[in-house]
């Protein structure tokens, strides 16, 4: 039976040794000295990966940060699922206390639970989606209306004008007072993400 003798066993498939002087063991560490490592199992040069890069895909021209439009669905989805769930918990306390002063037990308890944890959480899931849907649209306006200039000025214009439209239909009082929560909870939002940008930029007017 032949033996392969520079593998050192049947065909080189059982108990295989390599040498140095293996023609097939000679493969480039590198491209060039100085360069990164060749993969000796894939045989390209890992120097034409762009690690640094962002690991998403932008249009040719676009910019690669999200803008309003962008940031906008889930803005208005995760103030759905906070409402919902603010709501449902709301719903659910005061559930308990209305049916144990009520004297409701079993299957009856908890079908009224069941009533005030829906009623609550689609209520509070459709106000917070419908300020945040109000808000994401007009902080879009802003930016295209001042030539796509994103800064704190669209946050508090976009929080101002939405306080005032949801509360337009209740009075001026307090359609003024929608407004200034909205400048208060924007301009607090604002102290809180951007301080160090904030300090940098009017630090020496101090």
């Amino acid at each position: 039976m032949a033996m392969d003798n520079r593998n050192g066993g049947l065909f080189g498939l059982i108990n295989p040794t390599y040498g140095a002087s293996d023609p097939g063991m000679n493969v480039p560490l590198t491209s060039n000295p100085g360069l990164s490592q060749l993969s000796p199992y894939l045989n390209f040069d890992p120097a034409y990966l762009q690690t640094t890069q962002p690991e998403f895909i932008a249009l040719e021209g676009a910019s690669q940060k999200r803008g309003r439009f962008e940031l906008a669905f889930s803005q208005i989805g995760g103030s759905c699922l906070i409402g919902a769930g603010l709501g449902g918990a709301q719903g659910l306390y005061g559930g308990i206390q209305e049916t144990a002063a009520a004297g409701h037990t079993g299957k009856i308890r908890r079908t009224q639970l069941l009533n005030y944890i829906m009623k609550r959480g689609s209520a509070s899931a459709n106000t917070l989606g419908a300020i945040a849907f109000m808000y994401s649209g007009l902080g879009c306006l802003m930016y295209y209306a001042r030539g796509s200039h994103e800064d704190e000025m669209n946050t508090l214009g976009a929080a101002t004008l939405t306080g005032l439209l949801y509360k337009s239909t209740a009075g001026l009082k307090k359609c003024a007072m929608g407004g200034l929560i909205g400048l208060g909870i924007s301009a607090a939002y604002i102290a809180f993400s951007s301080r160090d940008k904030l300090k940098d930029r009017y630090a020496h007017r101090f």
